[in-house]
């Protein structure tokens, strides 16, 4: 898939106080460890931890509130037009409120899965995979050392091309990326990070 904009950017456009809302609401509620791929909380033994430990590193809540999506859709409607992606989506998973504390990360992964969603999911997943990612960060870039959002456009032609995306540590900047692209959230060097991130989804591409 050959796309012409990577991903989407819009700088500072959510309210602080619209940050300071959500962050205080995420903090309000039990947090858990940040997993990935099919692992659940109960299989978190030692050696399974100690794995997890190895690609992920944060914690995270998660939200269904409306007056979140409200307030953050407009923006990934008019980035999927802008980019001229126009992936047909209809649905969004619940919104990952993520903590990055001292030396937290997220290593080099990609949002998207390699089979759509069953039907355990319910009518409105199943069947359906992952195609844009929204980032939210929430707190100011000078909150925070280190945390920084970065893309690998690695192509046969170059061994590496790790792209940090500087904006995305202003307070109320978004940014929107079709679900395949290469990611991660370096190491926190000093302070806490809080983002928010939220998963379009749609029927597979044809």
């Amino acid at each position: 898939m050959n796309l012409k904009y990577d991903y989407w950017f819009f700088d500072r456009v959510l309210p602080s106080k619209f940050c300071d809302d959500v962050i205080k609401y995420g903090n309000s509620k039990k947090e858990e460890i940040a997993l990935t791929g099919n692992l659940k909380p109960e299989d978190l033994d030692e050696s399974a931890l100690k794995d997890l430990k190895k690609k992920r590193d944060s914690n995270v809540v998660w939200l269904d509130d409306r007056w979140i999506y409200n307030e953050i859709f407009p923006f990934v409607k008019t980035a999927n037009q802008n980019a001229n992606w126009n992936f047909e989506w209809d649905w969004a998973e619940s919104c990952q409120f993520t903590k990055y504390k001292l030396n937290q990360y997220y290593g080099w992964h990609q949002d998207s899965h390699n089979e759509v969603y069953p039907e355990s999911r319910g009518d409105n997943f199943a069947g359906k995979i992952r195609k844009l990612s929204v980032t939210v960060n929430l707190t100011e870039g000078t909150d925070y050392e280190g945390g920084d959002l970065q893309f690998d456009f690695s192509n046969p032609e170059i061994k590496e091309n790790i792209k940090t995306v500087d904006q995305a540590r202003s307070k109320g900047s978004i940014i929107v990326f079709p679900s395949h692209n290469w990611h991660r959230v370096a190491p926190v060097t000093k302070g806490t990070r809080y983002s928010l991130v939220i998963w379009c989804c749609g029927k597979p591409f044809k």
